[in-house]
């Protein structure tokens, strides 16, 4: 278009401002994606057959077995909603020296190394983390967020409060605590009412724990809590949201969570393996034994993990959520922990795969945006070789991964991108 400036500067410029301005008036439509399936779980329990799912933008605007023309052809392939993992730790890594690095670092190799993490998450069919006990995650998250960089949404507690008693702070101030990490950032609070696997006692007061989750909630944050035997129960009372780990947990605390509508993230065996698997890398670092030798407890903790899982999945109304605690050696091996519960833990498939969808995006207080494919919804979908049902393993083998109507993965056998139908 040819544009004429008639006698002055000034009305020339009018007149490129006023298009300018019908430009932006009139924003382009969203892309409009279809995907064909013949199988989807929704992620909440149902299983839909011969459908097709249209997407605009980075959202599920229907579910019209007629829509077409189609992008992708997912036929022969499970769909379901991608995955949330409620606990990770996704700068965690093995440094240079190959030992483990806790909360990663401010270097540029360790920068990379977290972004790999994200990467590998992604791949593996994580769309969203929850990323509770490093600073560094704030940054990652904002570049996620922003387009910057490829991974999973991800949702973090920045730092942890580390329950040390009375060296903690008063209710008081674990209050002025709370108030700032909701200043800094923080999505939620994460708090250590215990101490580790095989260490006894409660390592913050009732009145502590009380002070820390009645505060977020004032300040609209939720509460996720790093709790063993005692601390358990303690942690229920005072309305915490989220019970990490659990061991030492009773029948009667597990029917508490279920009467309090705690959710419960309890870890079958991934990640005790995990370290068993990388003891050598492990070894002497922060919270960690210092010799290989110290590492051999953990396989009997394993079985009593088994445990508490088994007891938890039977009680009536319990809301089990998935989550790995992913650290170093486990960053896009999430889903080895749907294969721990289903084939050690006797969890039916279809309930394992809910706790990392609806239920986990409830947990998040995101059930209005994730964790199901449905209308209004983000595109977060993806597809796996098999069907998780009759085989767990399945899970390991996700080869389509959309995040927000972006397609990150597709090595689908069956998929056409293109295809018109």
């Amino acid at each position: 278009m040819k544009l004429v400036c008639l006698n002055t500067l000034t009305l020339c410029f009018l007149i490129v401002k006023t298009m300018t301005f019908a430009q932006q008036a009139s924003p382009a439509k969203p892309a409009r994606t279809v995907i064909a399936a013949s199988t989807v779980f929704d992620g909440k329990g149902h299983v839909l057959h011969d459908t097709r799912i249209v997407i605009e933008g980075s959202k599920i605007v229907a579910l019209d077995p007629k829509a077409s023309p189609v992008d992708y052809d997912l036929h022969g392939l499970t769909v379901l909603p991608g995955w949330i993992d409620a606990h990770v730790h996704i700068s965690w890594s093995f440094g240079p020296d190959g030992k483990n690095v806790n909360g990663g670092g401010t270097t540029q190799e360790a920068a990379y190394q977290t972004a790999s993490n994200a990467w590998a998450t992604l791949m593996a069919g994580f769309t969203t983390v929850q990323s509770v006990g490093s600073a560094v995650d704030a940054p990652l998250r904002d570049s996620i967020a922003r387009g910057q960089l490829p991974g999973p949404r991800i949702i973090t507690s920045l730092e942890p409060l580390m329950g040390q008693g009375a060296k903690t702070g008063t209710p008081d101030e674990i209050r002025v605590w709370v108030r700032k990490q909701r200043e800094g950032g923080a999505d939620l609070i994460k708090i250590f009412a215990s101490g580790g696997m095989r260490q006894g006692g409660m390592t913050l007061s009732q009145e502590q724990l009380n002070a820390a989750c009645d505060e977020a909630k004032k300040q609209g944050l939720r509460v996720l809590v790093h709790a063993y035997r005692d601390a358990v129960h303690a942690s229920t009372i005072a309305g915490c949201a989220q019970v990490e780990h659990g061991l030492g947990a009773t029948d009667d605390d597990l029917k508490l969570m279920a009467q309090k509508g705690t959710y419960f993230d309890p870890q079958a065996g991934l990640l005790l393996k995990n370290y068993l698997e990388n003891k050598e890398k492990f070894v002497g670092t922060p919270f960690f034994p210092t010799t290989l030798e110290g590492f051999a407890p953990m396989e009997q903790i394993i079985p009593m993990n088994h445990d508490v899982m088994k007891r938890a999945a039977k009680v009536p109304g319990l809301k089990i959520v998935f989550g790995t605690d992913a650290v170093a050696g486990m960053h896009g091996r999430n889903a080895e922990e749907f294969v721990e519960r289903v084939n050690e833990c006797g969890v039916d498939p279809m309930a394992a795969l809910v706790s990392a969808n609806s239920l986990g995006a409830e947990a998040l207080g995101m059930a209005d945006q994730i964790g199901t494919i449905a209308p209004g919804l983000q595109a977060d979908i993806i597809a796996l070789e098999g069907d998780p049902l009759k085989d767990i393993t399945a899970v390991r083998r996700v080869v389509f991964v959309m995040k927000d109507g972006v397609v990150h993965k597709n090595a689908a056998r069956h998929t056409s991108a293109g295809l018109k139908r």
